[in-house]
């Protein structure tokens, strides 16, 4: 079976509701829930963290980074929620979810893909907040949430990659091949990219996502970014483009395009894109190496 019917088989099952989920991220979630509660309180907040070690490591790692550290490091949770945030955390909260998403899988090759997805990932979060706060000027938390959160379609293609292992390959549905195993959808073979919006529009209704981030998750399936970014999906279609390690399952968009990566730039004020990055540089660098902890 080829990348093209794998597709069509989990597609199938995202119009059925049948996605399945490991079973660490129910747990996940409903922590989530219990931290968007209004009544949670801080204490409440840092023994759920707690209860959970490499959470709580990576949110005093992200207290910590050049982008939140305006005081000094902070050594315990409670002080480093109180640092970042309920806003702040149910984003980390959310980077334990996306990670879960993709199983644990012993697989060398699907481990790699993980890997290189959550990387990607990392790298798009850090370059959102920064693209959010120093030139969109929009709410950076929720830029950084948007890049922590839009491979969640890819992570979960990844958990299921044991038994379709060519979701892991580049598409090779040959020219004039017929598929009479499967149903088809609007009597066509099934778009990668609008394959993409639709398993990823099914794992995000699990995630009960903020409006603005649908909004720019549909951007990234579908929409073309202004230049210079203005709107968070400008924000997440750029950091998405700037980032130096590209999604393992993105088949389609670089090929042609990486090239012209590092000629991205245009004016900011006193600034450009470019210098903005480069005294940013330290802020980048320390939050993606907390999320990728």
């Amino acid at each position: 079976m080829n990348r093209q019917k794998a597709l069509k088989c989990i597609v199938e099952q995202a119009h059925k509701g049948d996605l399945v989920f490991p079973a660490n991220v129910a747990a996940s979630l409903k922590l989530q829930q219990t931290l968007d509660d209004p009544d949670c309180s801080v204490d409440t907040a840092s023994k759920l963290v707690l209860n959970e070690p490499l959470l709580a490591a990576k949110v005093v790692a992200i207290a910590n980074s050049a982008a939140y550290n305006r005081g000094g490091d902070v050594t315990n949770v409670k002080a480093a929620i109180n640092r970042l945030g309920f806003k702040t955390l149910l984003a980390i909260v959310s980077s334990l979810i996306v990670r879960q998403l993709a199983g644990s899988s012993k697989d060398k090759a699907i481990q790699a893909k993980t890997q290189s997805l959550w990387e990607h990932t990392a790298q798009v979060a850090a370059l959102s907040q920064v693209i959010a706060r120093r030139i969109t000027r929009l709410d950076p938390d929720t830029a950084m949430f948007a890049g922590i959160v839009h491979e969640v379609g890819n992570f979960y293609l990844l958990s299921q990659a044991e038994e379709f292992p060519s979701l892991l390959e580049p598409d090779t549905f040959g020219v004039g091949e017929v598929d009479d195993e499967l149903p088809e959808f609007e009597d066509t073979l099934v778009d990668l990219e609008s394959s993409e919006a639709i398993i990823g529009r099914a794992v995000i209704q699990k995630l009960c996502l903020p409006g603005s981030v649908v909004q720019a998750l549909e951007s990234m399936w579908y929409g073309l970014r202004a230049m210079p970014p203005e709107t968070l999906g400008d924000t997440l279609l750029l950091a998405n483009e700037l980032a130096a390690t590209k999604s393992p399952l993105d088949f389609n968009s670089y090929a042609e395009s990486e090239r012209f990566t590092s000629e991205i730039d245009f004016v900011v004020g006193d600034g450009t894109l470019n210098s903005i990055l480069e005294e940013s540089d330290e802020e980048l660098r320390t939050l993606t190496s907390a999320l990728l902890a």
